[in-house]
């Protein structure tokens, strides 16, 4: 079977695997966030932090609820790393210094999972499952309870009510997020991923001397950080080390979870709205752009030219054998259209080209799946936009599902899609404008540009995967995508939630004849257009100078 071939039934497979999970994983979603009857469980959390679940939240406590569970989660998390020499289980491993402490706190809490560690070699039992494990779980659930609160705000009339954060908080960690995680882990173990809590020991005879591994709960955080879209590793390889991905059916089956969640929230919002079709509209475009950039990315790596290309059957490196140049693209594509970050190969070695599409991917949005939550609600972001174009094109007063786009829904929108841009080119210029930051790059020209410039499109989006050919373990670095995950998560929220809030407030108006139909393919492919245009304009000078560049000179 020639590679190319192996790669279509890899795509085949998985479209048919999201195709199965799709209807059931949605409803039950809507059920969940729409549901009025709290489990027992449920219940003793609610009572232990002195939350009441049945009171509705206007925008501004909603927001309040998501700033304050994550500055705490951020304080819990930073502390734990800062006492780590003194906690059972730490594997000898040593206190982490405060920049770094503080950088990953803010990756994880910010669902990121950016690392500039070597997480074999830093992190002891405790921080990876009582700190990073449980911010894993419960960082995705903050951005679906976002997602749902956005839901609300178009499917509610004449309230500013959004549902309670706490009561989705708790309902999207405990009934969707940890069932199908103790299924998956299940499933990675079966196909060889390690699940134990042993310390270092030495693994075999190599030249030179012996080469030493930790064990670990290595699954259960596996199936969380890719069913969460979070993307941290336990070891520093990544999805690319054996113990977390063994062989190509883990490859695949960890594909699926990443994608599983953002596709089936489609079907929960058009469940939620009262209308599928609407639902299905979305779902169209996430695919129509998943699948286009999955093509793009398989022909740029399989029609590399020259000799060693020739040999390899492709542009082989920095990717495992085991995986080849089909599952490491479905993979690559997978973790920067959505918010993961984990790799099961390098970026920086795919060609010019490639390169370029995964920095591409996350500066869209990551909305096509997106993240858990964030893609669903970036992507109506960007429905909003489409249908304000759409409205200025005929002269009319743009409306979305039965509620007019504004002047305060459009200030919201336009607010929330020129964040990420201003902090990711900003926070690049700076770099090479100050002496040390570029000191930190392995390459020079072109290549060494993206490395930059992918660390910050991936800080800022929440993304969290890297280049790796630059050493960000330095407090310029430490800091600087420290704060930009912070300000890349939380500040687009507060836009978000504040459209929720204006739109739950509206009295729908009436369809006519000359009401856009945006259940029809005609506005996925205006959305399509619209996602394609934006980020074109915003990013297209900075990758002209980086993966373009490179590209072109190869």
């Amino acid at each position: 079977m020639s590679p190319v071939l192996a790669g279509v039934l890899q795509l085949l497979a998985l479209v048919a695997a999201l195709g199965l999970s799709y209807r059931p994983l949605g409803d039950h979603m809507a059920r969940v966030y729409s549901s009025e009857r709290h489990l027992r469980p449920e219940k003793w959390i609610y009572k232990a932090i002195g939350a009441n679940p049945s009171v509705e939240m206007r925008w501004p406590a909603y927001l309040r609820g998501v700033l304050a569970f994550s500055a705490v989660s951020v304080l819990f998390l930073y502390l734990l790393q800062r006492v780590q020499g003194s906690l059972p289980g730490s594997l000898g491993f040593v206190s982490i210094d405060p920049d770094q402490a503080f950088n990953t706190a803010a990756s994880f809490v910010a669902n990121t999972n950016w690392q500039s560690y070597y997480g074999e070699q830093a992190m002891g039992h405790v921080v990876q499952t009582g700190g990073l494990a449980v911010q894993n779980f419960v960082s995705a659930a903050v951005g679906m309870a976002v997602a749902v609160a956005l839901v609300r705000g178009f499917a509610r009339s004449r309230t500013g009510e959004l549902g309670n954060f706490w009561a989705d908080l708790v309902r999207g960690t405990f009934r969707i997020l940890l069932p199908i995680a103790v299924i998956g882990a299940l499933v990675l173990v079966a196909c060889g991923a390690i699940q134990n809590f042993s310390g270092i020991h030495e693994v075999g005879q190599f030249t030179g001397g012996t080469q030493q591994w930790n064990g670990g709960a290595v699954a259960s955080q596996e199936v969380i950080k890719e069913l969460g879209t979070n993307g941290g590793g336990y070891f520093n390889a990544n999805s690319a080390h054996p113990f977390e991905n063994p062989n190509g059916l883990s490859n695949l089956f960890e594909i699926y979870l990443i994608l599983v969640i953002p596709f089936a929230l489609t079907r929960t919002f058009g469940r939620m709205v009262g209308s599928l079709r609407q639902g299905y509209a979305i779902l169209g475009t996430m695919a129509a752009i998943w699948i286009g950039f999955t093509a793009l990315m398989m022909w740029t790596e399989f029609a590399g030219n020259g000799p060693a290309f020739d040999i390899a059957g492709g542009a082989m490196e920095g990717k495992e054998t085991r995986f080849g140049i089909a599952g490491s693209s479905l993979f690559s594509v997978a973790t920067t259209l959505t918010s993961t970050g984990a790799v099961n190969s390098f970026h920086s070695s795919y060609t010019g080209f490639g390169g370029g599409i995964t920095m591409l991917g996350m500066q869209l949005g990551e909305i096509a799946p997106g993240g858990v939550g964030s893609g669903l609600y970036g992507m109506l972001i960007m429905a909003v936009i489409a249908v304000f174009i759409a409205g200025l094109m005929v002269g009319r007063t743009p409306e979305y599902l039965g509620k007019k786009i504004g002047t305060r829904e459009i200030k919201f929108a336009a607010c929330y899609i020129l964040v990420t841009p201003a902090l990711v080119l900003c926070f690049t210029a700076a770099s090479f404008v100050l002496d040390t930051p570029a000191n930190s790059m392995t390459n020079s020209g072109a290549h060494g540009f993206s490395e930059i410039l992918y660390a910050f499109t991936s800080g800022a989006n929440n993304n969290g995967s890297a280049f790796a050919g630059l050493n960000a373990d330095t407090q310029w670095f430490n800091s600087t995508i420290g704060i930009a995950m912070l300000l890349g998560r939380f500040l687009p929220m507060v836009f978000v939630l504040a459209l929720a809030g204006s739109l739950a407030e509206q009295t729908p108006v009436p369809t006519t004849a000359g009401t856009l139909r945006t259940e029809k393919p005609l506005f996925t492919g205006l959305l399509v257009g619209t996602i394609m245009i934006i980020a074109g304009l915003t990013y297209f000078p900075a990758l002209a100078l980086g993966p373009l560049a490179e590209g072109l000179a190869a």
